[in-house]
């Protein structure tokens, strides 16, 4: 089955953690026997050959750097310009992936039908598709950067990641969005840019919901019901977003997907996570929606993390496609079944950019 991924932070894989997606899975774990400087090396499972493998032939990609300032815990850069220049770097490693047919950018209606086209004939050697999105908006250093971002290509932008951020605070921080994130909200509407409410925290949220009314959609989001973590959306967010015609992509994180995960200590393996964890989550959204029409996925799989924190049955990206089985065994129809693994997203995307 055809799958559209919503959250993959390939150009950072690339550029920080110097892995050439070119490569299989394989060959990225055995190149990274005996490295310590991250957590997740030698347990990576993105690569463009396993995308291949797996059908997932669309993706949001991301631009992701977060500017910190002094005196702050979290990792980053020291100002909005390295963050800038950050971003700039991984849309050329994204350029570099085109020029040599790895990857294609979808930036309109005409892009996207033409490469759902061609996924569907089948034929060989096709590119992976990406939406270029932004996430944290805090290396946009004034709102002429965003125009220039919307230039080349960007489709879709989170104003926050972790912490307290330029525009609006995110995950295990709580404020509001203030002037600046009300300006930026207002270019984003204006360019008719999709907002990605994934890591907002509540405050910001619920004042972003007052005033923005542009598209909206949570990449990578989980369900605060199952892991009580702010983190999650909380029903009530869940619900506006539904009133929103939002589609919300459901994460593979570990620590997203179950309750009491305790970092550096947990595993998977003791914690019973498994891809039916996923399901738990994208069932939860079905029921408060009463449909099958608002939720997707967005595993943010090598996000700073491997196989140390996703399910234990999964190997590789490629094994996505156990899922579509684990939802017929929840009685899914064979049409809800395809609007999950990608058409929502798609069907979002058509209707965004007519």
């Amino acid at each position: 089955m055809f799958l559209f991924d919503a959250h993959l932070d390939l150009a950072m894989n690339a550029l920080e953690w110097n892995r050439d997606l070119r490569w299989s899975v394989e060959e990225i774990r055995k190149s990274e026997l005996g490295m310590v400087d991250k957590p997740d090396r030698g347990l990576n499972t993105v690569s463009l050959p396993e995308m291949r493998k797996g059908n997932i032939g669309l993706c949001v990609a991301t631009q992701i750097a977060r500017y910190v300032k002094k005196g702050s815990h979290l990792p980053g850069w020291n100002s909005p310009y390295q963050a800038w220049a950050q971003t700039q770097g991984q849309l050329a490693w994204y350029q570099s992936m085109e020029a040599i047919g790895e990857m294609v950018q979808i930036n309109d209606l005409k892009s996207l039908n033409t490469h759902l086209k061609l996924w569907q004939d089948n034929v060989p050697e096709k590119p992976i598709g990406y939406i270029l999105s932004l996430e944290g908006a805090d290396s946009i250093v004034t709102l002429d950067h965003l125009e220039k971002s919307y230039e080349m290509g960007l489709r879709a932008i989170g104003p926050a990641h972790y912490g307290p951020g330029t525009y609006a605070y995110g995950t295990d921080s709580d404020g509001g969005i203030g002037a600046k994130g009300r300006a930026l909200l207002k270019k984003i509407e204006e360019l008719d840019l999709i907002l990605d409410v994934t890591h907002l925290c509540d405050t910001s949220f619920w004042e972003t919901m007052d005033v923005y009314h542009g598209p909206i959609w949570a990449s990578h989001n989980n369900c605060r019901e199952l892991v009580d973590h702010n983190r999650q959306f909380s029903n009530e967010q869940i619900k506006e977003l539904l009133e929103r015609k939002a589609v919300i992509g459901v994460a593979l994180d570990a620590w997203m997907l179950v309750p009491h995960w305790v970092r550096g200590r947990s595993t998977p393996q003791d914690m019973g996570v498994t891809l039916e964890r996923m399901v738990h989550h994208i069932d939860h959204i079905c029921q408060l929606a009463g449909n099958a029409l608002h939720v997707g996925i967005g595993t943010d799989l090598d996000g700073a993390f491997g196989k140390e924190q996703c399910p234990t049955d999964l190997d590789t990206i490629a094994d996505l496609q156990k899922v579509p089985q684990l939802l017929k065994n929840r009685g899914y129809t064979q049409e809800d079944i395809e609007n999950i693994m990608y058409q929502n997203f798609i069907n979002f995307l058509r209707r965004t950019w007519t």
